[in-house]
């Protein structure tokens, strides 16, 4: 049965591609060493984002495991633009998944950007972790199951932990870090 654990980022200095991470970052990234330690993992694929990637380094240092870097997993573009209020385009994107903004992606596009990597990690009896933003892994949550919306990405944290465990084709989710 393949599990995958989806990880939004520590906490980053900026949304840019090349944004570090914090201080608190540093320390969060040390945090989910711990939490992962006793836990088998076979494979890490992140984001190629410097924030995502510095989050798990620890953990793939101390597993011995290379981070692959899948651009796929990066942040979704709700807009090229400074917006002055992104909160009204972002949360009417989850409930109409195919709004976009002149020349940014969808929910619907963005969705089907992280499934292409999400079908492509699932391996029988392989743990993999799957390092993303959060309002991507927000998206994948609300196609997996509807009950994950707009209000589960404004509750997110940094970093956040769920599991999906494949019992056939259906997958189970589990919001396993930080406890709430």
């Amino acid at each position: 049965m393949p599990t995958l654990y989806l990880i939004r980022h520590c906490s980053a200095a900026g949304q840019e591609p090349d944004a570090s991470l914090t201080e608190a970052g540093h320390a969060q990234s040390l945090l989910l060493l711990d939490f992962f330690r006793e836990t088998p993992i076979d494979r890490i694929i992140s984001s190629d984002y410097t924030r995502a990637v510095a989050s798990v380094t620890p953990l793939a240092d101390m597993h011995q495991l290379p981070i692959e870097r899948e651009p796929l997993l990066r942040e979704r573009i709700l807009s090229h633009e400074p917006l002055e209020d992104w909160l009204t385009p972002l949360r009417q994107s989850f409930s109409e998944p195919t709004f976009k903004l002149p020349g940014a992606e969808s929910a619907e596009e963005a969705t089907q950007r992280i499934l292409q990597v999400v079908e492509h990690a699932k391996a029988p009896h392989a743990s993999t972790l799957l390092v993303t933003h959060g309002n991507l892994l927000a998206l994948l949550l609300q196609h997996l199951d509807p009950q994950y919306d707009f209000e589960t990405w404004r509750k997110m944290r940094n970093p956040d932990v769920y599991r999906l465990d494949y019992h056939d084709s259906t997958p189970s989710i589990e919001h396993i870090w930080p406890n709430k």
